[in-house]
């Protein structure tokens, strides 16, 4: 593996950084002028543009460089956790899609709210908020992993980096700005993601010879993953487009129901030919680099470029970096503001578009905290996806098992889910079981057994008086 020269290493730099100030200037013109513009796209984005949005909040820097590192360790059975992404859309569309637009909610609690009321709205925003902070510190670790490895700066400024850059896109741009700037960021990451599997192909010299050389498993379905942990991987990914901040902001954000579910398939078709390519690029950078630490496993081929095609392909990862970070932060924002800011300030629109911008600095800088604390990024992927999953049960019973009708239960379940699935992650999935089952069956579990105690019914004023009350 060659080492960059000082000529070759400013070259990549200019190039990202011209790529930067461009895509800086773009969303600057195109910026949210307004609260509405900000949150929803005032409900006017083609279906495409949402189709591509919806694939970049899934195939970002954490699934990314997460699935290669993943495939790096344990095989091509990696790609099934973005597999499940390009299954997700179109079961998303056919289930809850209409559903949910029809609301008129930009938040999914709020859609929820409409069953079980504001208490189950602020516990879902809440948990929301949790897990999508920790997304967020998935995805500086990613970023700024494919950062360092070009710039020779440690973790903490990649990270850094990734921070100011991508607060400023949705800080200033919101969905308005950021749904055209994210077309470009996901049209060049796309590229780079396929430039780095023609490397990777081209130096092992095709598929062939990883197969012959390496040990079976990691060519087999389910590699050294297991079936188990491949089947939590699907149910927590499924589960977590259905209820994910930003797909139902997204998804409201276009003109109609029909155009909300054509995004789904459409981000579909963009999903799966990446979850393949991603899985051989780590295999291949372990049959190439068996050695160096499984979480450079994709930016690694970046020393095996020339520095222009290099400069090209770092784009593409900081690209992916950026949109990753800015649609995870734009929904925490929004969920903060729509469900807390507004009904306890009741601001005018001005104030509340103000206060959007101010929370988003703060958003765009908290998860650096957490940085050095993530040595696994798949790990801690899925379970921010198994957090969101236990909404997405709620969700479903709220709008398919209209008998489940106790904000008590829903509560419950929601909290308990939560604190039960964090517990069983900390402890390493005591018993082999993963906590994408954990979270998958606490809700139902609770809100059946909370159906089955009777609730307490408030005595009429006619049953008083028959009593001689």
């Amino acid at each position: 593996m060659k080492e960059f020269t000082t000529t070759d290493t400013l070259i990549i730099i200019g190039i990202v950084i011209a790529y930067i100030l461009f895509t800086t200037w773009m969303t600057w013109r195109l910026r949210s002028k307004s609260s509405g513009d900000f949150m929803e796209g005032s409900r006017a984005m083609p279906a495409f543009i949402v189709g591509v949005m919806l694939m970049s909040e899934y195939i970002g820097a954490k699934s990314t460089i997460g699935t290669a590192q993943a495939a790096f360790e344990h095989g091509f059975a990696a790609s099934w956790s973005v597999i499940g992404a390009a299954i997700g859309f179109p079961l998303f569309g056919l289930l809850l899609v209409k559903r949910i637009y029809n609301t008129g909610k930009i938040t999914i609690s709020g859609a929820i709210a409409e069953k079980y009321g504001n208490s189950t709205k602020n516990i879902i925003s809440i948990i929301m908020i949790y897990a999508l902070l920790l997304v967020n510190v998935g995805n500086y670790v990613s970023g700024a992993a494919a950062i360092s490895t070009v710039l020779k700066v440690n973790l903490p400024v990649a990270a850094f980096i990734t921070a100011i850059v991508s607060t400023f896109y949705f800080a200033f741009g919101g969905m308005k700005g950021m749904a055209w700037v994210t077309l470009l960021h996901s049209g060049i990451k796309y590229f780079g993601i396929l430039v780095i599997l023609g490397v990777a192909l081209h130096m092992s010299g095709g598929i062939s010879p990883m197969v012959q050389q390496m040990p079976d498993f990691y060519w087999t379905w389910d590699g050294h993953i297991g079936a188990s942990t491949i089947f939590a991987w699907l149910i927590g990914t499924i589960g977590s487009i259905f209820c994910t901040q930003f797909v139902i902001q997204a998804i409201s954000s276009t003109k109609d129901a029909a155009s909300a579910k054509r995004a789904t398939w459409i981000a579909f078709l963009f999903c799966l030919p990446i979850a393949i390519a991603i899985a051989i690029i780590g295999v291949a950078a372990k049959f190439l680099h068996p050695n160096i630490d499984s979480l450079y496993a994709l930016p690694v081929f970046l020393q095996d470029m020339n520095p222009w095609l290099a400069g090209i392909v770092t784009t593409s990862l900081v690209a992916s970096i950026f949109v990753s970070v800015s649609t995870v932060a734009l929904a925490i924002a929004s969920l903060i503001v729509k469900d807390f800011y507004v009904p306890l300030r009741n601001p005018t629109p001005e104030r509340e578009f103000k206060m959007t911008r101010w929370l988003s600095l703060a958003i765009g800088f908290l998860p650096l905290i957490f940085v050095l604390f993530v040595p696994e990024v798949l790990k801690l992927s899925f379970f921010t996806r198994a957090i969101r999953l236990s909404i997405s049960v709620v969700a479903m019973m709220a709008f398919y098992l209209p008998f489940f009708k106790s904000a008590r239960g829903a509560n419950a379940g929601l909290i308990g889910a939560c604190v039960v699935t964090s517990v069983w992650y900390l402890l390493g999935d005591p018993f082999g079981i993963n906590n994408m089952y954990i979270a998958l069956i606490t809700p139902a579990v609770i809100m059946v057994l909370d159906h089955l105690i009777p609730q307490k019914r408030p005595v009429s004023k006619t049953n008083m008086q028959k009593s001689g009350a």
